[in-house]
């Protein structure tokens, strides 16, 4: 009984050493699935990370791209703006000229009108000198000096 209880105890250690051996394969097949599936949670991460990075690289340069439209159509506003602002100042220095010359010109048409008023009142001058043939001072020539001095856009080009 002695060898069937050796072979008893010799086939036992054989399915306890199996089974350690089943035990650490299956343990070790296990350690691969994990390194498998964190191999691949990596890769995945990695993919997320880069696409990501395309993403924002991409926003980046639709960004640049935004603020260069931007830039060039401030600096296009820009020089409209001072051509604007240089053609109002030649505008607004003509308004000054033209004003200041329909000033002169009201105050020669003033005292046209007060010398008409003088030359006709003389009572013992000879008619000749009241009012000189084809004068200003021609009631018939007076009706354009009263009319009253309009600018016209002619004008502006002399």
């Amino acid at each position: 009984m002695a060898s069937s209880s050796g072979t008893s105890s010799g086939s036992s250690l054989l399915q306890n050493s199996g089974s350690e051996e089943d035990l650490q394969a299956l343990m070790d097949q296990r350690k691969r699935k994990r390194m498998i599936s964190n191999r691949e949670s990596a890769r995945r991460s990695r993919m997320r990370k880069q696409k990501h990075l395309d993403d924002l690289a991409s926003q980046v340069a639709q960004l640049r791209n935004e603020t260069h439209q931007i830039l060039t159509s401030l600096n296009l506003t820009t020089q409209q703006y001072l051509t604007i602002e240089a053609e109002n100042s030649v505008l607004r220095a003509q308004v000054g000229e033209l004003s200041h010359r329909l000033g002169s010109l009201n105050e020669i048409i003033d005292l046209f009108n007060a010398t008409n008023g003088f030359f006709g009142s003389s009572a013992g001058a000879p008619s000749s000198f009241n009012e000189p043939p084809n004068s200003f001072f021609n009631p018939l020539n007076m009706a354009y000096v009263n009319q009253p001095i309009m600018a016209s856009a002619d004008m502006l080009l002399y």
